[in-house]
């Protein structure tokens, strides 16, 4: 029933898409600082929620006919590929050793250096990227079940299921680490689990669904979270942002805000664009607000990311956006392929990547 509820939910969401208002046009700008693309590289199409993984060294990134591959982070290089020979449906989570993948098809699939190691079928749709940690492979599926597994060989080791939501949302959930616990968003909260066991630790909502039916209930975690030391932010859709002291398993703080997209942030400023593309950043410690921005209403735009002195986001022209974090004013805009920015951009050392629906993967070094 569960899976039908969140069928329904995802062609609500695409009959709705043509009533949208036209995007804001962009104002006429005098850059403020320096940046460039440094390497451009290309996958097939990303049409899959695609988080794309920033390790140290190296992006690894995946596109739609299920290829998988690690780039030096500094010049491009293609440093390994492998291909799960089947379109994805979510990807790609590492630890900079193993690479997971899961395709349409329902088959998590792990890579060592570009080989494949296993494959495993799953008993329901994943729209969330692998986890990768600890020698251990961990899934969030579409009904919300945590499922964890061997790296080294697949085997299965527990599985978590909660009684499920009404409704669950057609895009990538929260699933992360902390310490030495498991970070799963379960509607609209919060909930570590041990990692060996898939047991509880504690739980803490971010926000309180409200409405007169399921629909407007839907208060679901979108991923990826935000860490920052011991406090972790994230967004209830179309509900809240808010932050959980993680250590204490307690909330610090939670604000309305109707958006869809994952938050950017660190300790002093936490960032995130509402349904209508206004950006708001809230003052990590206790939410107070910092500024807004109602410059790029309309355009659809990506997670963010805070790099430095400046916040990244993407539009649905790939246009990427650098503003100034004081004030949220545009310091830079530069362009990629003209297909929306998918997911949020990532950071490695001094560069970020940010990847198109059309499968470019751009690098940027902002100055």
């Amino acid at each position: 029933m569960r899976i039908v509820a969140w069928l329904l939910l995802a062609l609500l969401a695409a009959c709705s898409s043509t009533d949208k208002p036209k995007p804001t046009a962009l104002e006429a700008l005098t850059p403020a600082i320096a940046g460039s693309m440094v390497w451009q590289a290309r996958v097939d199409g990303i049409t899959f929620p695609l988080a794309v993984n920033a390790r140290s060294d190296q992006f690894i990134a995946a596109g739609n006919d299920g290829t998988v591959l690690g780039l030096d982070a500094g010049t491009g290089r293609e440093l390994w590929r492998g291909n799960a020979g089947a379109p994805l449906s979510a990807g790609v989570g590492s630890d900079g050793r193993f690479a997971s993948v899961v395709t349409r098809n329902n088959e998590l699939i792990v890579f060592e250096g570009g080989q494949e190691r296993w494959r495993k079928r799953l008993p329901a749709r994943v729209l969330t990227a692998p986890l990768v940690a600890g020698e251990r492979v961990f899934v969030l599926r579409v009904d919300r079940a945590v499922q964890a597994f061997d790296a080294l060989d697949g085997r299965s080791l527990w599985t978590y299921q909660r009684a499920g939501e009404p409704l669950t949302l057609a895009q990538a959930g929260l699933l992360a680490s902390y310490r030495n616990v498991l970070l799963v968003g379960q509607g609209p909260r919060l909930v570590a689990l041990d990692p060996l066991r898939g047991t509880l630790r504690w739980e803490s909502a971010i926000a309180t669904p409200r409405g007169t039916n399921e629909v407007e209930r839907l208060a679901e975690l979108v991923g990826p979270a935000t860490r920052i030391g011991d406090t972790v932010c994230a967004r209830a859709f179309q509900s809240a942002v808010g932050c959980v002291d993680a250590s204490r398993g307690v909330l610090t703080w939670s604000r309305p805000n109707a958006g869809a997209a994952s938050l950017g942030g660190d300790a002093e400023l936490l960032v995130g664009a509402d349904a209508s593309g206004r950006l708001t950043a809230w003052r990590t410690p206790g939410g107070d607000v910092a500024w807004t921005n109602e410059r790029l209403l309309y355009r659809e735009l990506s997670g963010p990311l805070l790099a430095g002195s400046v916040l990244v986001v993407g539009d649905l022209e790939g246009q990427v956006h650098f503003l100034s974090r004081v004030d949220g004013s545009t310091q830079l805009r530069l362009p990629t392929d003209g297909t929306p920015v998918v997911g949020a951009p990532v950071l490695a050392g001094t560069t970020l990547l940010v990847a198109t629906r059309g499968g470019g993967l751009y690098a940027f070094r902002p100055q």
